[in-house]
Order: structure tokens, then sequence, then C-alpha cells
């Protein structure tokens, strides 16, 4: 039974960041019955973002990997509430969360107020689409799983369409346009190819997706990987090219049909499925709080310390919140999982701290390098190491992306239980099929 007066720390998103802040917390207070940690998030289960382009593909099924948010939230100390944000009073120190309809069947949870005495806002970000004409009607995006899978699934039954119908498929009818040359849209595009190899393997397709499929991968900047050093960024270009993918970079889109994309400079690249990974901008609920400083980005506003700048109480971190880098405020910390994982553990040590009415210490984004799967190899940079800033690419770069997942789940679950999960993956891996095919 959940003590009334209770000092109640409310955290909305069960992102990697807000997942670790909770499971964090939850440790921290278990034995305290003076202070309640409650997560809230729209969904029932969590899948680590950087995972979602294996979703999308279908070398990944979405449910051997998910966390269920109930189950672990009973594990480590914290109570789930499931529910979608809408509202805030931080007047009266409330959020409003949406009616639910899980069922769809009209039986509707109406709209609920939850209390709070410290609020983190941890509900991530999504696309940006700059307003271009057609991107929000025409183009998959890989915001969350839901639309991975949405993806994976539509593009798989029209493999299996074409593959039984009796005609080959029409130009474009397979083919792929992903606009954003980031690691989201490279990764993407290198697993897509896995699976169209893969495909080939499985007989019931009917056709060859390699050769009736064509892959294009658009950037408006002159390289791919903007974030990576040049040389790593050319040798991603090629081993994309190598493997049939086109690469189109220095391109804009102007717009975005159901039939592909359009760019600034006249071309027409045909596409059925056409898929939008570039920029990044908070959720658009935010813009609609009262009482919060928002960004022309839509994310919230806060200080070194993560407080909002309106309200000490409430707190924000990862891709929702634009926090500056230096006490100058000219630029912000950069919307990447990393900076997400180190506001997590920041705040984790900085709310107790807050709830104990001592001063709150500034957060210092450090900024360890990046790696960029690209299947079965990959390439990254690793920055501060003892021999300065490394680069390096192919097996040791993809054990070192892996690794990542595995250290995501050594915060979430610990050393021990990460053993478990890591030999319950190698073995099914020989059992289960290499693509989810249903």
């Amino acid at each position: 039974m959940q003590n009334s007066t209770a000092k109640k720390i409310v955290i909305v998103g069960g992102g990697s960041g807000g997942l670790k802040l909770a499971t964090r917390l939850g440790h921290y207070y278990r034995r305290n019955a003076d202070v309640s940690v409650t997560l809230v998030d729209g969904t029932l289960t969590h899948v680590w973002k950087p995972l979602l382009h294996e979703v999308a593909a279908g070398t990944l099924d979405v449910h051997d990997d998910e966390c269920n948010y109930l189950a672990h939230a009973r594990r480590h100390h914290f109570r789930f509430v499931w529910g979608r944000m809408m509202g805030l009073n931080n007047q009266r120190q409330q959020i409003r969360l949406e009616p639910l309809d899980g069922n769809g069947d009209g039986r509707t949870v109406p709209e609920r107020d939850l209390d709070y005495d410290v609020l983190v806002l941890a509900v991530g970000g999504i696309s940006d689409d700059f307003g271009i004409d057609g991107v929000a009607n025409y183009c998959y995006r890989l915001d969350s799983s839901s639309e991975a899978e949405r993806f994976r699934r539509s593009l798989l039954e029209a493999y299996l369409t074409a593959g039984q119908a009796a005609e080959k498929p029409e130009p474009g009818e397979l083919d792929v346009a992903i606009v954003g040359g980031g690691a989201t849209g490279v990764e993407l595009a290198a697993e897509l190819d896995k699976m169209r190899h893969e495909l080939n393997q499985y007989g019931a397709v009917g056709i060859d997706a390699v050769k009736d499929t064509k892959m294009t991968l658009l950037e408006r900047v002159p390289r791919l990987l903007p974030g990576l050093p040049e040389a790593l960024a050319e040798s991603t270009e090629r081993e994309l090219s190598s493997r049939g993918v086109s690469v189109r970079t220095g391109e804009a889109v102007s717009r975005v049909t159901a039939h592909g994309v359009h760019t600034e400079t006249g071309d027409f690249i045909p596409a059925r499925f056409s898929v939008w990974a570039a920029g990044i901008r908070g959720q658009p609920f935010l813009a609609k709080l009262d009482g919060l400083e928002i960004s022309q980005h839509d994310q919230v506003m806060v200080k070194r310390s993560l407080q909002t700048t309106t309200d000490e109480r409430i707190f924000a971190l990862g891709d929702c919140a634009a926090c500056p880098l230096d006490n100058e405020g000219s630029a912000f910390v950069p919307p990447r999982a990393q900076a997400a994982d180190q506001q997590s553990k920041f705040l984790s040590a900085q709310i107790p701290r807050f709830l104990e009415n001592q001063k709150l210490k500034p957060y210092v984004y450090r900024d360890r390098g990046s790696l960029v799967s690209l299947d079965d190899t990959a390439v990254g940079t690793l920055m501060g190491a003892l021999m300065g800033n490394v680069n390096f690419e192919g097996w040791a770069a993809r054990m070192s992306y892996r690794m990542l997942y595995r250290q995501h789940q050594r915060a979430l679950h610990g050393s021990f239980r990460l053993i478990v999960l890591w030999i319950s993956d190698l073995i099914s891996r020989r059992t289960r099929p290499r693509l989810k095919l249903h």
C-alpha cells in the first residue's frame, strides 16, 4: 500500500532515460516509505530505440527484446501507470492523462489526474518533417516500436503479394526511399539490404527481392553521418553503394507523394515505401502544456540542473529537453541516446538532493563518440580514449555496438540477469528464424 503522504516522484516516458531513472530511483527509495516513484507511459512495453531499424526490417522480433513495464516495476520497486500525458497544472502539481480505451470496445477509463511533488518529463522526441508537404501523410517513421512494426508488416506483405502475382512487380512497386543520412537512415538501409537477401532464401516469396527492390538513401547535406569523421562517412557510403543502395547526398526533399519523393533539384525517386529519418523535435503535446517554456523545436527549456526554466519542481531529460551545453546558453546538448543515458544517471543522484533541499549540480555533457551499425559490420569513433579520439570500423566496431545494448540491459536488469538474457539470446538464435515472416 502506497503511503498517501509520501513525496511523489512521477516520471513521464518509459524510454531509455525514463525507464533507467525509474529503476535507479526505485532501488534508491525501496526501503523509504516517505518517497514513492511512479513511471507513466502510453504503452505497456519498452524497446531500446536504437534497435528499431532492426524491428523495421524484421531481423529482430520486437516481442523477444521488449521489457514489460508492469513486471519491471514490480521487480525494481516502483509503480507503473498506463496512460498518456495530455495536460499539466503546475499550481496544483498535477498532470492529466488522456482517456484510456485499451480494448477499443467503448469502455473507456476517463481522464485522470496524477499528483506529483517532483515531475520528470522523459517523453523523447519524434522525427522533424520541417513542414515539408506530404511527409505526415505518406512517410513511415521509426519513432516507436509500433511504427517500426507497421512498416515491417507492410513491406513484408508487399513482397509476398508481388511474389504470388501473375506478373512481375511494376517499377517502384517494392522500392524504398529513406530520407535522412544520419545513423537511423544508414542503419535502416543496411538492415533492409540484409532483409531482402534473407527473403531470397525463402521460396514462398517467389521473386528476387534483391533485383526487384531499389533502395535510395537521401541526405540534404553533402555527406552521410554528419556527426562522424569524413573518412568514416566515405567508408560507409562505399559500403552501402557496394550493396546496391543508391546514396544521394546534397539532395533536399521538396515534397512526398504516395508514389515517391520529389527533390528540390526537380528529380523524382519512385518509391512505394518512403521512410522519414531526418531531424528531431519534441513531442507536439509539450507545446500545449501551461507553465513551461518551449523551444522552437517543441523541446522543454531547462537549466543545466535539468530543472525547467519556469518551475524547479519539474525536470526534463533526453530528446524532449533543450539543455544548455554551458553557462552561455548559445548551444544545446545534442539529442542523442548517450545524452539521455547520462542525464538519467545524473538525475538519479540530483533528485534525492532536491528532496533534501540541497544545492543541485550542473549537468555536463560528455561526448563518448558514436557507433553506427551496418548489419554485420559497423563504423564509429570513440572520444577521449587513452590515445585521444579513435576511429574504427569492422568487426571490432560491430562488437562495440552490440555491447551498447548489453550495457543498456545491465542498467535495467543488473549483471546476473544480463548474463541470463545473453545466454538465452545465443541459444534462441539457433532455433528461431533469421527473419520475422508474420
